[in-house]
């Protein structure tokens, strides 16, 4: 075989020698494509292919076969193959008909598919192109082997190695990690000249990073600026949901703008392995993915980003807003949005801490999946980004623990989610339940202890633990002038009292911090919807906002009085 598998199934001779005619002419060079006439033959093919250990990396399926149908059939893929992509093929105009309708959305939420595929009916077909196309994008993402990946080579996945996978993770780069002792790592650091101290960054250009440093980091992801001394309109500070958003308006719209975030792009929402509910994205998209889509976006607008850069002081100075750097000085802005987020709690069991990178993480397993296969894995949490994670290791692990401390996943966890995550046979939901011990062998995570709300231990194997529970915000470098309520979380517009020291005469706008000309934006802000749709929305309105208040300042300026008026009395 000359490369990973295309498999197409369909027991109608007609559209399976179109299909794989298609296939044949646009892939064959790069894939080795097959085409089966039953669910049986195919089922067999996929074993053997199982036990050659030959990727698959898409599977195409008739809607209708004999013997089962399509969407069983591809269903039954990921117990054989479980990175492999799996379509749907459906006729032009099958959306329209209710059962056709049905058995996809049905497919969908029981995690039988990934999306459907409209059969080619003429020459070139380039709308079902787009979407095998899309299909082995994500699966060479998913393998560690798509353009542009970089190789990080280590001698344990704890420690600086860890460090640097999960700064690599932060800011969406591709990258790929190995033992320095395995078969890859060996090949890796054959092609390396000179001294190297591990861990190394190998870029796609060649060029060798020996045990980087968080700057050379920032420097592989392109966002190399020098903000230092710099006078922008407006400072973004965080680049989740929100400040990506607002860094995609503010640079349309004509503004000066500098994003700054003391790790890389996407922030919580790159630990999402599949959201499937963001408006224009039918199949559903990755946090990494949304996040880089969004970073090119606004990068291409004009907005300047400054990554791994912290920011360590913020203040009013001559109607401007000050903020100190920790890496490069000062920069000035007319206005600042804090859209910093949330940062998931500490577990606070010290073996388990111990293990950190180890076995044990924090967030969802967007990078660490595909090392777990055929393990026992656990994931602690109970909302859409926990369930989400349990649902994307159900397709590479043994079998898959969800521990939940509230009573039902309804508490926390849409509706679509829990009745997935409820049908998926490989995952259990453990309610009423928490983590407090567990240990390792060979600096490995191996088991857990689990109780519940009774009292009740029980000691349970596990190789992967993945803890997502609770937020706080990243707000303890935020100066006393701007008001938070009692979990740290920023007040804005309404919420802000008499109290929160709000200085001038007109009263604050939407989502305008007690330090006039700061806006905050998604999850750190008090009341947020803890969702990336909502943070998205915040984060464009905050832009308009700076809008007005650059329109209040032109006022002023055209009247001769202040831009800051006094104090209220």
């Amino acid at each position: 075989m000359t490369g990973p598998v295309l498999l197409a199934v369909d027991d109608d001779a007609k559209a399976r020698n179109v299909v794989e005619s298609e296939l044949r002419e646009r892939y064959s060079r790069d894939y080795t494509i097959l085409c089966e006439p039953s669910c049986a033959a195919a089922l067999v093919t996929l074993e053997r292919l199982r036990d050659e250990e030959v990727p698959v990396a898409l599977v195409l399926a008739g809607q209708w076969l004999s013997g089962m149908t399509g969407s069983e059939l591809l269903g039954r893929v990921h117990q054989l193959h479980p990175h492999a992509k799996r379509g749907l093929l459906i006729e032009w105009g099958g959306w329209g008909d209710r059962p056709t309708g049905e058995a996809i959305h049905d497919a969908m939420a029981h995690g039988r598919i990934d999306y459907y595929v409209l059969r080619p009916s003429g020459r070139p077909d380039e709308v079902f192109h787009q979407a095998v196309s899309g299909f082995l994008l994500e699966w060479s993402h998913s393998q560690k082997i798509a353009p542009h990946t970089i190789n990080v080579v280590g001698h344990s996945w704890s420690g600086r190695a860890y460090e640097i996978r999960d700064a690599l993770e932060r800011c969406a780069i591709p990258h790929a990690f190995c033992l320095a002792d395995s078969e890859r790592g060996r090949e890796v650091l054959a092609g390396v000249d000179g001294d190297f101290e591990l861990p190394l960054m190998v870029l796609p250009t060649g060029t060798v990073l020996s045990n980087p440093s968080d700057a050379e980091i920032a420097g592989a992801s392109g966002a190399g600026v020098n903000p230092s001394g710099r006078d922008y309109e407006v400072v973004i500070v965080g680049s989740g949901p929100a400040g990506l958003s607002a860094a995609v308006y503010g640079a349309s719209e004509g503004f000066d703008t500098l994003v700054v975030d003391e790790g890389g792009i996407g922030g919580q929402a790159t630990l999402s392995s599949l959201i499937r509910n963001y408006l224009g994205f039918p199949r559903g998209v990755s946090g990494a993915r949304l996040s880089e889509q969004a970073y090119e976006q606004a990068w291409v607008l004009g907005a300047d980003f400054a990554f791994m850069e912290r920011v360590v002081g913020l203040e009013r100075e001559n109607g401007r807003i000050r903020l100190t750097l920790s890496e490069h000085g000062s920069v000035s802005a007319r206005a600042v949005i804090l859209a910093t987020g949330a940062t998931y709690r500490r577990i606070g069991v010290p073996e388990l801490e111990e293990l950190n990178g180890a076995g044990v993480f924090y967030g969802g397993p967007a990078s660490e999946a595909h090392g777990l296969k055929g393990l026992e894995v656990c994931v602690v949490g109970g909302a859409n980004s926990a369930g989400q994670a349990a649902l994307h290791l159900a397709r590479f692990a043994r079998h898959v623990t969800l521990v939940v401390r509230a009573g039902s996943l309804a508490a926390g966890m849409s509706h679509y989610l829990a009745r997935q995550i409820e049908a998926t046979p490989n995952v259990d939901v453990r309610l009423r339940t928490e983590v407090v011990g567990g240990g390792g062998e060979d600096g490995w995570l191996r088991r857990l202890v689990l109780r519940d709300a009774d009292g009740a231990e029980e000691t349970v194997e596990a190789e992967g633990l993945f803890l997502m529970i609770g937020a706080r915000p990243r707000t303890d470098w935020v100066p006393p002038e701007i008001a938070r309520d009692s979990r740290g979380f920023i007040l804005t517009g309404a919420d802000l009292g008499d109290d929160s020291g709000w200085p001038l005469e007109r009263s604050p706008y939407l989502l305008e911090t007690s330090m006039p000309g700061v806006f905050a934006a998604g999850d750190v802000r008090h009341g947020a919807v803890k969702r990336v749709a909502s943070a998205v929305g915040e984060g464009s309105i905050a832009i308009q906002l700076v809008h007005q208040l650059v329109a209040e300042d032109r006022l002023h300026a055209q009247a001769g009085v202040p831009a800051t008026p006094s104090s209220r009395t």
